[in-house]
Formats: structure tokens, C-alpha cells, sequence
């Protein structure tokens, strides 16, 4: 496997098109600077960990992609689109488009490269329209999104004006979905690392804004998240959070037995109103609850680019409003809370 180094002394092994240099050198004038090592060494150890068996397979596929110069990135539109179908000849559409369907499933979206449209599972757009003009203007902020997937909103955090956007993500295949889509634009300023939340330093009050969307009721414990989300923003910086939610008042909270939705990893779903209480508890102020919605068919499906099961196999066919366990339909809210 290739090697280059990432400064002296530092040697990384992973194919050339995983930019951690690029990511080092962002973060040397950002109060994030002392943490730099610790970073690389992480997400170093977890590009090896051999536990990733088809890592092989996804940096040869990686290392397949054809060089190709988009015309134009707009990473301000609903669908995050790198270059046009006039920058490159059908030959090399139909090559790309057979290795990006390769990186199956696609859950996150949508995008357009080089006028390949993957049609995700989620409408993440939807959720980005629902938030951001409620948000503090992200223009030359430092912003983390734990549990980012393919890095959808980390792009679309850097078209409304994020001067850096850092992203995690355990899950492998997202991490080479991203590195894939920015093979076409290596110097955009977002950085997909390989690993959860609580992987990363703790306590740095380093970024501006914190997204945390769609992972609190995967955590065994939703204050430690909260604890650790904290402990990366800066004094007065934004949490934005998304989460699922039950109906109901201040103590209503679903321990669901078993699975959630046909998800084995759900822990903890709390009422908007228990969801308030926590993070005033974990030391947040002024919280805001910005949307609550029932998700909806049109908003996660199965596609051409994500064939697998989707919400509409997750809910009982005679009556949508449970799911196929008969728990509460998803619903998700969207809050916003300020770090003391």
C-alpha cells in the first residue's frame, strides 16, 4: 500500500486518495491545532484495524477512479453537484458510474457527479431545509458533525460558508463514499474521520458548531453523548441536535425491548419535551426546539442507489402510524442549544 507523510516525522499507510495531509494542515490554525496528532494517530489506527475486511476491495476501487476536472462544484444546491455530464465523454460516465454504484448502499443525499444522479435513501436535504435558517450563520465557522455518513451536510455545512467541516463516522463504507466524492475536489475543507464520538479528545472547545443528528438514540448512555458534545464546543458555541422523539410530557421516554423500526441499537427515545429537560441538565442554555415531523415514505425510501429494506418495510403495513414491532412511527425533532 502506498505511503506519504503527513509532516516530519509522521508516516501514515493508506492509499494516497484518504487526504489526511490536507486535514493536518487545515487544522494547524484552529484552536484545534494541538490536537492534530492524536487525530491522525486515530484515524490512522482505525484505516488498519483488520476487523474492516473489505477495506482492500474499497481502496482498489478508490484507486480506479478516473482522473476527471469538474467544471463547477455547487455545494450550496439541494443536490450537492461536482462538475456536469458536458465536463466528461459517455465512455467515462458509464466507467464512473459502474464504480460509484459499487460503494452500495448510498443513504445520504442526494448528489450529482458529473450528471450521475445517486438517488440516496434519505432526502437529506429535507432535513438541511428544515434547520438552516434557524441555525447561527455557519460563515467562517469550525463545525463537527458526529455520525455524518457519506459527509451530505458536511458539504452542504461548507456551501453555507463553514471555513472548516470535520466529520465522523464508524461505518467504513461512509467514510470511502466521501473519499470517493472528493476525489473530484481534494481541496475542499471537509475531513471525514473513521471514528465514533467518543473517540475523539475529549474537552477540546474547539469548534463553533456541534451537529449531532441521528445518533443519540443509538448510545447506550444520551447524557455522555451530550457530555461529549459539550466538551467540543467552544464557550457560547451551538449544538444542533436531531433525534427521534415519542409524543408525550416531561418523563415519557421509549426503552424499546428488542428492536426499534427492525434497528437492533436503540436505546433511549425521549418525548421533545424529556429531550429539552437533558440538555438543560447537561449544561446547555437556551435550548429551542426548531421542527418535530413524523418522517415520512417520500423522505427515506429504497432506491436504485440503496436497494435494500427502508422505512416503508419498517412499518406495520395496516397501520403506518406504529412501527412493525408496534412502537410510535419514527419522528424526529431538531434542537438547538447553546454551550455555557
Amino acid at each position: 500500500m502506498p505511503e506519504f507523510y503527513l509532516h516530519p516525522g509522521h508516516q501514515i499507510t493508506v492509499a494516497p486518495m484518504i487526504d489526511y495531509q490536507r486535514f493536518y494542515q487545515d487544522l494547524q490554525d484552529t484552536p484545534l491545532h494541538d490536537w492534530s496528532d492524536e487525530l491522525l494517530r486515530l484515524a490512522e489506527s482505525a484505516l488498519q484495524d483488520r476487523r474492516h475486511g473489505r477495506m482492500p476491495e474499497w481502496l482498489s476501487w478508490l484507486e480506479q477512479l478516473p482522473t476527471l476536472t469538474p467544471g463547477s462544484v455547487d455545494l450550496g444546491s439541494e443536490t450537492v453537484r461536482i462538475g456536469t455530464a458536458r465536463d466528461i465523454d459517455e465512455w467515462q460516465r458509464q466507467e464512473l458510474e459502474q464504480l460509484l454504484r459499487r460503494f452500495h448502499p448510498w443513504r445520504k443525499g442526494p448528489f450529482s457527479i458529473f450528471g450521475i444522479e445517486i438517488d440516496t435513501e434519505w432526502r437529506s436535504d429535507w432535513k438541511w431545509q428544515r434547520l438552516r435558517q434557524q441555525l447561527t450563520p455557519l460563515h467562517d465557522r469550525l463545525v463537527l458533525d458526529v455520525g455524518c455518513g457519506s459527509g451530505y451536510h458536511l458539504l452542504r455545512m461548507l456551501g453555507d460558508g463553514a471555513r472548516l467541516a470535520i466529520g465522523t463516522d464508524p461505518t467504513m463504507l461512509y467514510v470511502m463514499q466521501f473519499h470517493a466524492l472528493k476525489h473530484f475536489m481534494p481541496d475542499v475543507a471537509a475531513h471525514v474521520l473513521p471514528l465514533r464520538s467518543d473517540e475523539l479528545p475529549q474537552q477540546t472547545s474547539g469548534f463553533d458548531t456541534v451537529f449531532s443528528m441521528g445518533v443519540l438514540y443509538h448510545c447506550r448512555s444520551p447524557f455522555d453523548h451530550l457530555r461529549e458534545l459539550k466538551g467540543q464546543l467552544r464557550g457560547g458555541g451551538e449544538l444542533v441536535l436531531e433525534t427521534l422523539v415519542i409524543e408525550g410530557d416531561p418523563q415519557a421516554v421509549l426503552v424499546p425491548q428488542g428492536r426499534y423500526a427492525k434497528m437492533r441499537n436503540v436505546w433511549f427515545i425521549p418525548s421533545s419535551l424529556a429531550m429539552e429537560s437533558w440538555l438543560i441538565r447537561s449544561g446547555f442554555a437556551n435550548v429551542r426546539l426548531l421542527d418535530e415531523t413524523l418522517t415520512s415514505t417520500d423522505e427515506q425510501r429504497s432506491t436504485a442507489w440503496m436497494t435494500f429494506e427502508s422505512l416503508a418495510d419498517f412499518l406495520d403495513p395496516h397501520d403506518p402510524r406504529l412501527t412493525v414491532e408496534g412502537y410510535p412511527a419514527p419522528r424526529r425533532a431538531v434542537f438547538i442549544a447553546d454551550a455555557l
